[in-house]
Order: structure tokens, then sequence, then C-alpha cells
């Protein structure tokens, strides 16, 4: 199994012990490093900050929002950060949700699955380099040739020639079409409360993809955000994560589409969603945290000693994961999950 840190986004201020976690993750062994981006700091200048130190693991955005940045300027970040790490840029996409999309970037959340095929197609066109970009739309028109435009636009390549035309694309993605868009199109899976119990159906899932573009799951990663936790007192580690559990259900999308919540519907804990839900959206958030269960939090979190961690780290490479993402704040946890993991 896999290891990757993940730096998160930041809060108001960013982490003062960030270059000592990186340098840990190398460190110890962990694959990779990952950093996110919400309405606040961005994901790929702590990338390039921090991974200067680094000379061997992977360093990955997971996310950075489509909406964000053109497909042609997500491009060139990807490219500039490959060549500076010497080929070892992951990028992560997601198209995050209507609230952030159009209340903080502007722009129409409709047709995500539509707008996430064309913005792939794009990033591969500059990073292939064989031809001038050109897309048709409807989302992404290169040349743009729409309202206001002069009509002078000219497809164009890359000045710089990308370091790999392969760089690997990885889609976050949570509902059943999203999930085969990206085995259709993408390189791996960030997957976001992942269930192994559910693995049979993520399956089927990513196989409605792979058979749609007759690509194989040999290459194909599934890298899945896991609180991994070694302690001798897991309950205590549970109740400190169901606040966050709370916030993602009841806080992180609007009434009627929340992503997150419709993962853990699918879990079968519908009922505690719409509780968490109603008490979160009523300014009762303690609470609603209370609501959360513990074999939730039991089912997308690894928490326990050594030995258990061990197992259950076994029990989610069984299930197809091949990355786990977890979120260490500091050097003496990056430690333990590595030795657990061996």
């Amino acid at each position: 199994m896999k290891l990757g840190l993940q730096l998160g986004y930041w809060g108001a201020a960013p982490p003062p012990n960030a270059p000592e976690l990186v340098a840990a993750a190398e460190e110890f062994g962990f694959d990779a490093v990952f950093a996110a981006e919400a309405w606040g700091s961005d994901a790929f200048t702590p990338l390039a900050w921090w991974g200067s130190d680094t000379r061997r693991v992977r360093l990955g955005t997971s996310v950075v929002q489509m909406s964000a940045r053109t497909p042609a300027a997500c491009a060139m970040h990807a490219l500039t950060l490959d060549h500076l790490s010497g080929g070892r840029f992951v990028l992560g996409l997601g198209v995050s949700g209507p609230q952030v999309v159009e209340g903080w970037y502007g722009r129409p959340f409709a047709k995500p699955l539509a707008r996430t095929r064309e913005y792939v197609d794009i990033l591969r066109q500059v990073m292939a380099r064989e031809a001038p970009v050109r897309n048709d739309g409807p989302h992404y028109p290169l040349p743009y040739q729409g309202p206001g435009a002069l009509g002078l636009g000219k497809p164009l390549k890359p000045i710089t020639h990308p370091l790999r035309a392969d760089l690997p694309i990885w889609l976050g993605a949570e509902g059943p079409k999203n999930v085969a868009l990206t085995s259709e199109i993408a390189d791996g899976w960030l997957a976001i409360y992942y269930a192994p119990r559910l693995s049979g159906m993520y399956d089927e899932w990513l196989d409605d993809g792979f058979a749609t573009s007759g690509r194989s799951r040999e290459n194909f990663e599934v890298a899945a955000t896991c609180q991994v936790v070694v302690t001798d007192d897991p309950v205590a580690v549970r109740a400190m994560l169901k606040p966050f559990v709370a916030l993602y259900i009841g806080g992180m999308g609007a009434p009627g589409m929340n992503f997150h919540a419709e993962v853990f519907t699918r879990m079968g804990y519908g009922e505690v969603v719409r509780d968490i839900g109603r008490l979160f959206q009523a300014g009762r958030k303690d609470e609603a945290a209370q609501v959360v269960p513990d074999e939730l939090v039991a089912e997308i979190s690894i928490v326990g000693n050594a030995e258990h961690v061990r197992d259950e780290i076994g029990r989610w490479e069984k299930a197809g994961v091949t990355m786990l993402i977890v979120g260490c704040r500091d050097v003496a946890s990056i430690k333990a999950v590595s030795e657990a993991c061996q």
C-alpha cells in the first residue's frame, strides 16, 4: 500500500510545520505529498515551495478546482511543476460544488461531467504537444469565438515542451457517473470517504468506464482519503473526527445538492445524513457532530493500535485501494503510520 500525505488547504494562515511534515513524508517512505484548495490558499504554490526540498516523493494536487482556471492555464501550472520536480507531479482535479463555483469563481456549475471531459481532453492535447490546441466546446472553446471575441484567436502549442506527455491526471469523483468517467479518461481516482464494504459497487462503476474506453485497470490508481491514526485510545480519536465528518455532510454543499452527503446516503446512513444536515443548517454544529455514529467513522478511517492498523490497511488494499492519503499533523504520526504500513 502506498501512502500519501494530505497537507490540505490553509485556514486563516499557513500551517507552521508543513516543511517538517513534507520532509518526514519523504524520510519515512511516503509515495506522495498532496495539497488542496477551497477558497483561500491555492494548491500549486505550496507544492512548488515546500516540494523544492524533496527529491523522491511525488507532488500532487488533491484537488485543484477546475473552475478556478482555464484548462490551458491549468496545463501550464502542471507542466511547469512537472519540470521543476523532475517528473514527479500528479495533477488531481475536481469540479467542486455549485456554492463555490458560482459563488466564488463566478462560473456556471451545470454539466460537470461534460465540462470534465472537455477539460481533460484539452490538458491531454497540451501535454502531447502534437498540434495546436483546438476544442469545439461548448464549455471551453478554443479558439474562443463567442460574444466579445475579436475573431483573432489563434490555436497554439505550448512554448515549453512538457516533460511528459503522459503526466498523470487523477479525478476527484464521488457519484457513479463521475467515477465511471474517471476510469474512462483519467489515470487515477481520488476517492473521498471510501468504504471497503462497498468495494463491489465501486468496481462496477470503474468497470463501466474501463469498458467504454477499452483501457485496463492495471496501471490505474485508487487513492482514498483516509484518516489513519495509530493509538491506544481509538474511541477518543473517533470522537475528534466526528466534527469534520459532520462538516462535510452538513456544511460543505448546498441543501439538496451536497455530493458528500450523497456518499454517506449510498453507504446506508440516509437518516443520519438528514439529521446532521438539519442540525448543521440550524447552526447546531456540536449536536450535528454527536449524531455521527461510531460505525460510520470506523468505516471511513483506520484507527487503533499498530496491529489493528496493519490489518485494516491490508483489508483496504484487498478492496482495491492502491494509496491511502492521510492527514498526519506531526512527524511522530507520520512515522507511526509508515511503520504500521510495513
